[in-house]
């Protein structure tokens, strides 16, 4: 409801919405993907295997949070997209990017937008933190990990000139827009700062594991 409240609140109507795009299939962020979709109508478009988690409700066993996240209202039906496809409307183009991690199927997306004639890269990077269950080891899944190295590697190298992030404390977004921001929005380094920052801590995590590791 208060998704919809604030839609309503920009002037937009519901049947105004084509597509629901998601960043991961974790609750806190697609939730209220099912009521978007039965209310707006709208496609929902994920890649896989976020995909099929949208629409059998729950989180797959190989997540790193599995067993200590919530279910949610699983989604009528799922439009696939692979990495580097795009969704179209109009004149705006939405490109998927695979950076997985966080989770397997965890998307970041890109897209141009223009006032007048200053146009700029807008990324809406998801999150490239590694968190877990207390028994899960990331040094156990080099496959994780691996998939993390590439999404680092991914999302530094996008065209970056505004930087959003699913929890925007991430990226520092609260300070870069409004009356009272303190930062420049436009920042062709951030994406590149925010990887290198994911890998940091990816680095410190794996490095805390190996020091815990038993004899």
């Amino acid at each position: 409801p208060a998704i919809e409240a604030n839609i309503r609140a920009l002037g937009f109507r519901l049947a105004d919405i084509r597509y629901l795009v998601n960043s991961h299939e974790h609750y806190d962020h697609i939730g209220g993907l099912a009521r978007l979709q039965h209310d707006t109508g709208a496609t929902v478009v994920a890649r896989e295997p976020a995909a099929t988690a949208l629409e059998r409700g729950s989180n797959d066993e190989t997540d790193p949070q599995s067993g200590i996240l919530e279910g949610f209202p699983a989604v009528a039906h799922v439009r696939r997209i692979a990495d580097g496809e795009s969704v179209t409307l109009g004149d705006l183009r939405l490109t998927a990017h695979a950076t997985a991690g966080h989770t397997a199927g965890s998307t970041s997306w890109t897209w141009n937008a223009c006032e007048g004639e200053t146009c700029h890269t807008l990324v809406y990077a998801d999150s490239l933190t590694a968190v877990s269950r207390d028994s899960y080891r990331f040094s156990d899944h080099d496959d994780v990990v691996a998939a993390f190295r590439a999404a680092f590697e991914t999302v530094a190298g996008l065209p970056c000139d505004i930087l959003m992030t699913p929890h925007p404390g991430a990226s520092g977004l609260l300070a870069r827009i409004g009356p009272s921001a303190t930062e420049a929005l436009v920042d062709a380094g951030a994406c590149k700062r925010y990887a290198e920052s994911a890998a940091t801590r990816l680095g410190a995590r794996l490095a805390r594991e190996r020091g815990q590791a038993t004899p």
